[in-house]
This record gives structure tokens, C-alpha cells and sequence, in this order.
């Protein structure tokens, strides 16, 4: 997904004189790369305007993945902002579909091997040993529909509930590939007949992984502070799709996280 003319829609979730956080659409990138210099528009650039400041990312969400994501309004802040990212003192919660049902939650420790661009990464040791990598899982809801996606009469999903304790580059979409249970969408580790049939069963086309809560300890105040962002109206849309009626979906947003 690319954004042309019109620039994307960002909703503001949280902002005080240290930071702020937005609604990252899925298809927008963080921030400007050589690799999207066709590319319009970045989200520190359209949240720079929204607020009228400079802003300083401090994590990054890849491209297809839609969520709530963090920028700090100096460097300082950022650099404290950033400490939080690198000693794993901020719990990241993400909802994803994946192929498959899944009945039982477990906590994936699987190293993983850096994914190296071959531009950028080209002075990159390609034999650098693999990096610890933790990722816990649980499953919320499960779903058969009555249609074919492959060799078998009907298809089989889950919504699941990630919280990963490392942050290497594509760990979720990797550890979900590896437990064989795909998220839906990823056209890089998931499976193409799944993805092919769900986009063109339900008409939509991404990446089925949001950033939904962030908790961390303000920079400034060191009080706990919690950020969640609302699914987007495509994934209610397929919630119905995959049998999930109201009462199903009745879970508040913190039961769905806890």
C-alpha cells in the first residue's frame, strides 16, 4: 500500500510537552529512506505539521503494520525515550490474524538472524550470529469459516495477542512463521495461497498486524502511562466475516490485553 496526492489521515492519541503519539495507517512509513525516494509522505513529517514541532522518533513500526507509534519532542527526551526501548522496560501489545486456529498461549525464545538489505546492509557481516529474540503469545478467538483456501474444505484463523520481549527486525511476522501459524498478509514469511484467498475473500489487502497499546514510564514525570489505539473499521469488518458477532467482540480493549 502507497499513499499518492492525498496525504494520509493521522490521529493524535497522546501529546504533552515531551511527546506525542499517533495512529500509524498501515502503508506509511516512520520517516524518510533512499529506498522510498518516490515516496510523498512519512509520518514524522505529517506529525511534525500536526503539532508544530520538531519531532524525534524513538521505535519504528515496518512499513504494513498500522498502529500506535511514539516520537519524542527533543532529543533528550528521545534519548530517555530510547533507553526505555533498549532495556525492554516498554510493553509493546499487538493484535494479529493469523492462519490457523491456536488453543494455547506460550512464550516463543527463538533466535533469529538479521535480515539484511542488500543496499543498505552491504558492509553488513552476512555471518554475524543469530540475535536472542522472545516473543509471548496467546490466543484470544478462533474462527472456521465454510471456505476453501487451500486444500482443505474450509479456512481456519486466530486472532492472537503478541507481546514481544526483543525487538529484531520482523520478530513477530518471523516467530509466527516459525510456529507455522502466519499472520495474515505478510507477503514476506506468510503463506501466499492464505494471503491471495483473504484478500480477495474480504476485499482487503494488508497486513493483518496493529500496534495496540504501548506502556511505559513518562520521561519526565516517571509516572506509568499507557497508550492504546482503537482497530480500524476493516478489522471489525472482518471480525463479522469471520463469525465474531458483538457479544463475541464485547472484550473490552484491556481485556484483550491483559
Amino acid at each position: 500500500m502507497a499513499f499518492a496526492d492525498t496525504a494520509p489521515a493521522i490521529e493524535i492519541l497522546y501529546e504533552d510537552e515531551a511527546m506525542v503519539a499517533i495512529h500509524k495507517p498501515a502503508g506509511l512509513l516512520v520517516h524518510r529512506t533512499y529506498l522510498a525516494r518516490k515516496e510523498h509522505w512519512f509520518a514524522m513529517q505529517l506529525t511534525r505539521d500536526l503539532v508544530g514541532c520538531h519531532v524525534f522518533p524513538v521505535h519504528r513500526l515496518d512499513r504494513p503494520t498500522s498502529g500506535v507509534l511514539l516520537f519524542a519532542k527533543s532529543s533528550e527526551v528521545a534519548n530517555i525515550l530510547c533507553g526505555q526501548f533498549a532495556n525492554h522496560s516498554i510493553r509493546k501489545h499487538y493484535l494479529a490474524l493469523v492462519r490457523g486456529n491456536m488453543f494455547e498461549a506460550g512464550v516463543l525464545d527463538y533466535a533469529l538472524k538479521e535480515e539484511l538489505d542488500e543496499l543498505a546492509d552491504k558492509d553488513v557481516d552476512p555471518d554475524k550470529p543469530a540475535q536472542e529474540a522472545i516473543t509471548a503469545y496467546r490466543p484470544l478467538l478462533n474462527s472456521e469459516i465454510p471456505y476453501s483456501s487451500g486444500r482443505y474444505p474450509s479456512s481456519r484463523f486466530a486472532l492472537m495477542h503478541l507481546q514481544p520481549q526483543t525487538g529484531r527486525k520482523h520478530q513477530l511476522r518471523r516467530h509466527m512463521a516459525h510456529l507455522r501459524h502466519p499472520i495474515v498478509g505478510d507477503t514476506t514469511h506468510g503463506d501466499g495461497k492464505q494471503n491471495r484467498f483473504f484478500r480477495e475473500h474480504f476485499g482487503i489487502n494488508r497486513l493483518w498486524l496493529i500496534a495496540k497499546r504501548l506502556e511505559l514510564t513518562h520521561p519526565l514525570t516517571g509516572a506509568p502511562l499507557a497508550i492504546e489505539t482503537e482497530l480500524e473499521s476493516e478489522w471489525l469488518g472482518v471480525f463479522s466475516g469471520l463469525g465474531w458477532d458483538e457479544a463475541t467482540l464485547a472484550l473490552s480493549p484491556s481485556m484483550l490485553i491483559a
